[in-house]
């Protein structure tokens, strides 16, 4: 089962760009209805957790489809696809709301169902739901970390810290809420300044440490990995042998070659910034994924302009910041 409530760097602050493995927050969920139960009512909310689940992957179907007709200048309007998406999610979000009618102690359903109103955008009621979970069982850690997402969301982001910790705290090995904390803190520097009392460098310190702890608890997390390495754009100077490890380390992870070219693109990127401009060329020239066309024409642009500059400034552009940076074509799930 899904209950993801993603929000990623790249999504933030690319209003284009689809889900990518960038910068992602994600909420998990508490134990699915184990098959075979005995208990009807068990049974009847994983029978419905399945249907949930058909519901996300259809939805998820038809945004990729949607986005490679766009693509070719073929797709749907936003506003057509969100209607067909409501068609598809208002069955299942009056069945849950159901089942909650009859049985408003189920931490599961609330669990499930607010992950469902987090894909509409329905931020009231997930809280409540979310909230009543925090109540009816205050010992989950799942629900915590899905607390301290939603207040990551709307604004109450000293909150969220405060949540993220309690969920660790409860559940210190769950690399979800590592790499959750660490995305809030980064993303979010001035309050945690703030709520700390340390310095930038420092906040930037503390992100890194949550990410390590992700990392330590999963590995092999694509998604994670990349979120590390992009975490250096933002630190001034640029460590840019570290920048390069993390990216090495997501290169290494990568389990197609659409995420494999997403590294050479920061490859490139981070070897730009550097002066590194032979093996920025080698870089790009690896890169052949039509996904990656215009920021790849754009760091090309960049890279003939550093070694021509033009002849009444001789100053070199900007590399993009992190804001255009588009998401890999085939994110890892």
């Amino acid at each position: 089962m899904k209950f993801i409530f993603a929000l990623s760097l790249g999504v933030l602050l690319t209003a284009a760009a689809p889900a990518a493995p960038t910068n992602s927050i994600a909420a998990t969920n508490a134990p699915v209805v184990a098959p075979g139960t005995n208990d009807p009512v068990a049974a009847k909310l994983r029978a419905l957790m399945l249907r949930d689940e058909a519901v996300t992957d259809e939805i998820d179907r038809m945004i990729k489809a949607n986005d490679k007709f766009a693509q070719a200048g073929a797709g749907e309007p936003p506003q057509e696809l969100n209607r067909k998406i409501r068609q598809l999610i208002d069955p299942v979000r009056a069945s849950y709301e159901d089942f909650i009618k009859r049985h408003p102690d189920n931490v599961e359903a609330r669990l499930a169902i607010a992950s469902l109103l987090e894909d509409i955008h329905d931020e009231e009621a997930v809280f409540l739901h979310l909230d009543k979970a925090r109540e009816l069982s205050p010992t989950n850690s799942a629900v915590w970390n899905n607390l301290a997402n939603y207040y990551g969301h709307n604004g109450e982001v000293k909150k969220a810290f405060d949540y993220y910790t309690k969920a660790i705290e409860l559940n210190p090995t769950e690399p979800v809420y590592y790499h959750n904390f660490g995305t809030t803190v980064y993303l979010f520097r001035k309050d945690a300044r703030e709520h700390y009392g340390i310095t930038e460098t420092e906040v930037f310190e503390k992100a890194l440490d949550l990410y390590a702890n992700a990392m330590r608890h999963d590995p092999t997390n694509f998604v994670l990995a990349s979120d590390v390495a992009q975490t250096y754009y933002g630190i001034r100077p640029m460590r840019t042998e570290a920048a390069l490890q993390a990216w090495t380390n997501a290169l290494q992870v990568a389990t197609s070659e659409a995420e494999r070219e997403w590294v050479y693109i920061h490859f490139a990127r981070v070897k730009l910034h550097a002066g590194r401009y032979p093996e920025v060329r080698a870089h790009l020239d690896a890169v052949t994924n039509a996904h990656y066309a215009e920021l790849k024409n754009r760091l090309e642009r960049n890279l003939q302009e550093r070694l021509n500059p033009p002849a009444e400034t001789n100053a070199p552009p900007v590399v993009a910041p992190a804001n255009e940076t588009p998401a890999p074509a085939s994110p890892a799930k």
